[in-house]
Parts: structure tokens; sequence; C-alpha cells
């Protein structure tokens, strides 16, 4: 009898890696632990179509719960794992139960990062993750004219476009000097920060935050030059933090996010993690990375499959990424840090063109924007060829 396998985190990864290990047949028990009260979803459409209410609850499944009863995948929604007790192979619940394990999973995500702002526990001071924080996102646009916006990353400027679109006022506040500096070139920023302009956003940049004002309740954001934003709801958007809390306190190897092998195999070999929440080294890029990205969650996770049911595998895949903003989708290709040159080929001013990024004249990131064909290109020359100055054609 095959052992039983054990899953933490029932998002993209989790759902996919129960899914591969059932192709590849795998027969033992299997269960999926989930600490949502939905089945497996996808997280992308939430700032987008979701917020929007384009696509409700049921629409961001990735399977129906049928799927996971024909397949024997025993999902327990609605539970959090509180310790790992890897001398005893089990894992302890919060309501009291305890599951045995022969390997474990560790799918466990990120949380949205929070700032130590004064004022920043008001009702109405919202983050982004879940099904959950977006209903009473939508639910606070509904009652107020605007919002304001701390952070000008992806998810910050998605949220800013889905509320412009609804007719409400919106501030982004962004302490860099450009949004989305920590992933897209200065040609891309500036492509965004007139979009967001043109369009009547509020953007504010290298702007500090003093406090969230209001008594119980938000009213405002001060900003450090003492200008007041009034604002009834104020989205958190700085980004996510690995959730890696249960695996550094059961002694496994933790560095911003749980290390791994290209097996996905953590410091305890009966111990997986994949998706979000991990951290591996990356021959392709010569360093460790860590990567949040639908693609990544399901790569790795069906790389991770194969190695549970006894393959080979060295997981170095080509990331991929995008972000639908407006009518304008920027899809990425690649890993722009480290580059030492950028080469814009199309019209930023006809919202179609891409921006390659080489390093040492060799193609290592391209940025796309309503440009699909040099998406697809690009991917495929990086994970193929890497051939010096290779671009894809305008």
């Amino acid at each position: 009898m095959q052992e039983e396998i054990v899953i933490i985190g029932a998002g993209q990864a989790g759902a996919q890696l129960a899914h591969s290990l059932r192709q590849g047949g795998f027969e033992g028990p299997l269960r999926l632990i989930g600490d949502e009260p939905h089945p497996p979803y996808q997280r992308p459409p939430l700032s987008k179509k979701y917020l929007s209410g384009d696509v409700g609850a049921e629409g961001l499944w990735l399977r129906p719960p049928a799927f996971f009863e024909t397949n024997q995948i025993d999902h327990i929604p609605n539970t959090k794992a509180v310790s790992i007790d890897r001398a005893a192979k089990r894992v302890h619940l919060e309501n009291g139960d305890t599951l045995a394990y022969g390997k474990l999973v560790l799918a466990t995500g990120t949380n949205a990062r929070t700032l130590p702002l004064k004022g920043a526990d008001k009702t109405g001071v919202v983050t982004l993750r879940s099904i959950a924080d977006v209903d009473a996102i939508r639910d606070g646009l509904s009652s107020s004219s605007g919002i304001a916006i701390i952070g000008a990353g992806y998810i910050g400027l998605e949220v800013a476009a889905v509320a412009k679109a609804m007719g409400k006022s919106v501030s982004v506040i962004e302490a860099q000097d450009r949004p989305m500096k920590r992933v897209v070139s200065q040609a891309v920023s500036d492509y965004f920060t007139r979009l967001h302009r043109d369009k009547g956003i509020d953007l504010r940049l290298e702007t500090g935050i003093e406090s969230i004002e209001g008594d119980e309740t938000v009213t405002g954001v001060k900003l450090s030059n003492g200008d007041v934003i009034s604002a009834e709801l104020v989205l958190i958007a700085v980004g996510a933090e690995p959730n890696d809390h249960l695996a550094a306190e059961t002694g496994l190897e933790v560095d911003n996010g749980v290390l791994v092998d290209g097996s996905g195999q953590t410091s305890d070999p009966n111990i997986y993690a994949v998706g979000d929440c991990t951290r591996f080294y990356s021959n392709r890029y010569q360093r460790s990375v860590r990567m949040e990205s639908v693609q990544n969650a399901i790569d790795q996770a069906k790389a991770a499959a194969q190695s549970l049911l006894g393959e080979d595998i060295d997981y170095d895949p080509v990331p991929w990424f995008w972000s639908d903003q407006y009518d304008i989708k920027l899809q990425i290709a690649g890993l722009s840090e480290g580059y030492d040159e950028t080469i814009v080929v199309g019209s930023p001013a006809d919202h179609k063109f891409y921006v390659a990024y080489l390093n040492k004249r060799k193609l290592i990131a391209v940025d796309s924007i309503n440009f699909p064909r040099s998406h697809m290109l690009a991917r495929r020359v990086i994970g193929e060829t890497w051939r010096e100055g290779l671009l894809p054609d305008a």
C-alpha cells in the first residue's frame, strides 16, 4: 500500500499537485488541507474580474467539488494546520485533529504584507489575498466615493483600474520614484504612469505616509508632507511575504521562503514544498529565486508530483507573469534582474511595444505590452536558445 500524502495548502499549487499525483498513478490516501471554505480557486482574477463582478466565486474554482470526490482527494476546507511533528510524521490541526503522513507537501503560498502604520488597524483598511478580502473591498467601494491605495505594484494598479472603471475616485501612493519598479524598466514604468494618470488616477510617487486617519473607521491617509487624502477605504498593496512559518517552526531550512531543491524536496526528505512559499536555486539565472506566479505554482507542483512518484526531476523554469490594467495586458517572460541594457521595440504611444532586457548581450527577459507574439517568442528564445542578441521581431 502506498503511504499517505498530506498537502497543506489548497491553492493553485496544492490542487495541481493532488491532480498530478492522481494522473501519475498515485493510488494511496491523499489529503488536501485548505484554510478557506471554498474549493481551490484562481487568485489572479481576484483583483480584476472578480472585483469588477464579471466573474462570481464559482467562476474562480479550479475544479468543481465533485472532482475531488471522484478522484478520491480528501479536500478538508476551512481548516488550519498549526504545527508539524516531524519525528512522529503528524500534522496538528487547529481543531485538535492530527493527520499522519508518509510524505508531506507544503503549498502554503503567501500572505499580504502589512505596514507598521499608525491607524492601520482601523475599519476600512484592507489587504487583498482571498475571496473574503475582495468581498470586503467590493462592499467598501459600493458605499464610498473612492479608495486610496498604498503601493503601485501589480495588485495596487489592477485594483486602481477596476475602481476607476466603477466611477470611483482613486489615489495611489507609492514610496518609490516609479510604479512596479521592482519588476520592470523605466520605459515600462513611464508607460503605466502615463496610462493611469490619463485615466484620472491621482498617482503620487516618491511619497511617504505618516498615518491613516480617522477614529474607529478610516477617513483618510496623511502623507509625510502633511497632505491628507480623503478616503473611506484604504487598500495596503505592498507585496506579499512567503507563508513559511510552519516550516521554520518545525526546523526546516527557510530563507524568505522554504528552501527546496530541483525536485521540491526540503531539508527533510519526507517533506516537499511547492509554489509561492518556496525558494530554489536556478541554474538558468545562477541565483536563488522565489516566484509568485501561476506558472510556477503549476509547473513546480507537477515537478514535485513526478519526484514523489519516483522520477528524477530538476525544476528550472522560464518564469512568466502577466497583469491586466484597463484594456492593457502586460506579459513578462523571464527575470530582468541584473540587466545591463534594454531595447524598446514598437510604439508606447500606440499601446503596443515590448522591452527586451539583456545581460552581456544575452536576452534574459522581455516585457510585452499588448504584444502577445513577442511574449510567446521570448519564452521560447529564453528557454531554448539564449542566443546572444536574439530578439522578437516587431
